[in-house]
């Protein structure tokens, strides 16, 4: 379990610090529905990313850091669920974002969970 959680954290670190350089470059107006989130919270959402993605790979170097993963993984969480409901309140149909979303909302409660219970650090 402890490998599984491993792999998850590297994944959704990659994912998280991916997200924030994709950021970088495009406005929140790429996806129309996320308009309505203000462009300075937009470029805030950056460094907290960038920093969220830190801190679940940084137990790899400093284990006493553990207690940080759960931490950034419900961070990531909140942000995507943030995302959601942005999206849906908007209006638009189609979902295929909010699924994505909440998929990787899902991996973030599972990483949480894991280090919380299953296998803490």
């Amino acid at each position: 379990m402890t490998i599984f959680l491993w792999v998850l954290q590297s994944l959704l670190a990659v994912h998280t610090a991916i997200g924030a350089g994709w950021k970088l470059f495009n406005s929140e107006q790429s996806v129309p529905t996320l308009g309505a989130i203000p462009n300075g919270v937009w470029l805030g959402l950056i460094p907290l990313e960038l920093i969220f993605a830190v801190c679940l790979i940084l137990p790899a170097i400093t284990p006493s850091y553990g207690f940080l993963v759960p931490f950034a993984a419900l961070g990531i969480a909140i942000e995507m669920l943030l995302f959601s409901g942005v999206h849906l309140a908007s209006g638009i149909e189609g979902n295929t974002q909010v699924l994505y979303w909440l998929g990787v909302a899902s991996v973030c409660a599972i990483v949480a969970l894991g280090r919380w219970f299953v296998a803490p650090l």
